[in-house]
């Protein structure tokens, strides 16, 4: 069957498969070895497909494995030749997520982003609905393409992992597959007033990105009063964190994030974000503790080919991320760790009483304040809804479209 022609019956016709190359055999160290014996022909009895026991005399029996098991072991391995997983069951496609993470698939940097690529699309937030990389840096940047691929996320951690103020999983922040984002935690990335507006430009002069978030971590960051004015545009935002920057609670404070955002101060610990709950979740969990494991224990590349790419391979990124890994933490790591005041604010419920000592001042109204403010923000959000089309003659300077919101609109 070397040189036989092999059809598939695909929408009522046949096609020939025969010019695929298939997943290639895996070389036997040695007869007795475990490892899987594989062949050139994939359709010959495989080693794999037969499950060896022990009787209770101790004598070796075997039997064979079902179709349907051989055949998603043969779809595992050849992962990367398929087109669309789209409308497979869900179990099928756990079973055979699963299958792959077995043989290693993700691991393997030349198939790995196209086969998570496959499942993201087909199962969305099964894949993975919640990604802490918290303090994971070298991670972060080894896998930025596979990272990228995790569509329907409702959780990401970032804490602590040096993105500053032009990093380019902003455009992956922003991008309609992460629309339903709900949490997000970017403290501790010496994240300024400028990478806030670019994380910000795509809702608030398109309407798209991060417009379903909840949750905003600002922690250890060295951003100003003016960073406030573009949260503004986060129509969904209940809870932030600003605590380790340069603020200090007092009336001019509450009396800004009041105005601007609607949030008020928690006396109160709010538990979100104590990352105590916040941890991977989904089908590629062991996925993930696989690839820091493998940056971890990186092995040294037995051999470099003779080519441009392969050195700098070598030389720039793996060696990067030893030098990472044995470097210093960050200054703000060991500022989290230091007694800081915490400024957690949150949006009070439309029928709560607020204390009188939240109100930025003592003539406030509450209940008027609350609705004088919801309309507020109405009318904001108004104008940046008509803004596209023909803008005032006279906004407000937050909502003004710089040179450099223009070239941020350019690049998005």
């Amino acid at each position: 069957m070397d040189n036989s022609t092999v059809y598939v019956r695909e929408r009522g016709s046949l096609r020939r498969v025969s010019d695929i190359v298939l997943a290639h055999p895996k070389p036997v160290s040695s007869p007795s070895s475990s490892s899987s014996c594989r062949r050139t022909n994939p359709f010959v009895l495989k080693k794999e497909h037969f499950i060896f026991t022990y009787n209770a005399e101790g004598s070796l029996r075997y039997t064979t494995k079902s179709l349907f098991d051989i055949t998603l072991l043969f779809v595992a391995d050849n992962i990367h030749h398929v087109d669309s997983l789209v409308g497979f069951p869900e179990q099928i496609g756990d079973r055979l997520f699963a299958a792959a993470e077995e043989n290693h698939v993700f691991s393997n940097a030349d198939i790995s982003t196209k086969a998570l690529q496959l499942f993201s699309d087909a199962y969305k937030e099964m894949v993975l609905r919640s990604l802490c990389l918290r303090n994971r840096f070298p991670l972060l940047h080894e896998r930025m393409s596979e990272i990228r691929t995790f569509h329907s996320l409702k959780s990401l951690d970032l804490f602590g992992c040096r993105l500053g103020d032009d990093h380019e999983i902003f455009l992956h922040l922003t991008s309609s597959s992460l629309a339903s984002l709900i949490q997000l935690f970017i403290g501790g990335n010496s994240l300024s007033d400028v990478g806030l507006q670019k994380l910000t430009a795509p809702i608030r002069m398109m309407r798209k990105g991060l417009d379903c978030l909840q949750v905003l971590d600002l922690s250890y960051n060295p951003i100003t009063e003016r960073a406030f004015r573009y949260l503004t545009c986060l129509p969904k935002l209940e809870k932030l964190d600003i605590s380790g920057t340069s603020f200090k609670l007092g009336s001019r404070l509450r009396t800004t994030i009041w105005d601007l955002l609607g949030l008020i101060y928690s006396e109160e610990p709010l538990n979100t974000f104590d990352h105590v709950r916040c941890k991977t979740e989904g089908w590629a969990e062991q996925v993930v503790h696989q690839w820091e494991t493998n940056n971890s224990h990186m092995p040294k590349q037995k051999k470099i080919e003779e080519s441009r790419s392969s050195a700098l391979r070598f030389f720039g990124r793996q060696k990067f991320v030893r030098d990472v890994l044995n470097a210093a933490p960050l200054l703000c790591q060991s500022a989290e760790d230091t007694k800081s005041e915490t400024l957690r604010f949150y949006r009070p419920a439309a029928n709560s009483h607020i204390p009188e000592k939240q109100t930025p001042a003592a003539t406030y109204h509450p209940a008027k304040h609350s609705c004088l403010n919801i309309k507020k923000r109405q009318r904001q959000s108004e104008r940046c809804d008509s803004s596209h089309q023909s803008p005032p003659t006279k906004r407000p300077s937050s909502s003004a479209l710089t040179a450099e919101d223009m070239d941020l609109l350019n690049s998005y």
